[in-house]
């Protein structure tokens, strides 16, 4: 059975024009909503995507905005409010290496070198130059760990494990 990755969630209609606004969740959003590009929109209970391929892409704000071949004005779109943009397992490129998909490093369990067990990542954050690891420690709390080699030393997506070193005030 094919797996699918979420690439956004589609919140609103843009404009008269077919344009629909998109709260990104992908890592690649150029690669993902480039021309051309097909994406499969989930509706809300649906057994089946539709698929569509990418018309245009733009950014406004905090969001993405797309149309679709063949969507050409608000009412072909207005159905698609709430419904999730995907790809399927086998549309996931090769990734260079020490680079990895957020569904890879979500959950897994993060060590320090000595084996002293820090928390599980949660979320990722990429506010800059660098993304941000957020990991919920046993004590409930979150700490914030920069995807630097000074401190992600080792990942192993197989086995859901990152160590890292614990520079001086990281888990403050």
């Amino acid at each position: 059975m094919a797996k699918w990755f979420n690439v956004g969630k589609i919140v609103n209609t843009q404009g008269l024009r077919g344009e629909v606004r998109v709260i990104s969740s992908t890592d690649f959003p150029e690669e993902r909503y480039k021309k051309g590009s097909t994406l499969y929109i989930w509706k809300e209970k649906s057994k089946e995507p539709i698929e569509v391929k990418v018309a245009s892409h733009r950014t406004h704000k905090t969001f993405d905005l797309l149309t679709f071949v063949g969507y050409d004005n608000i009412n072909d779109v207005e159905q698609f409010k709430g419904s999730f943009l995907k790809v399927s397992e086998d549309q996931l490129g090769k990734l260079a290496e020490n680079e990895y998909y957020y569904h890879e490093i979500i959950d897994c369990k993060v060590v320090s070198e000595d084996g002293e067990e820090l928390g599980v990542v949660t979320e990722i954050l990429s506010p800059g130059a660098n993304d941000v690891w957020v990991v919920k420690r046993p004590n409930g709390k979150e700490a914030y760990i920069p995807y630097i080699a000074d401190v992600v030393l080792k990942v192993d997506v197989a086995n859901k494990l990152v160590v890292i070193y614990v520079m001086e005030g990281l888990l403050e």
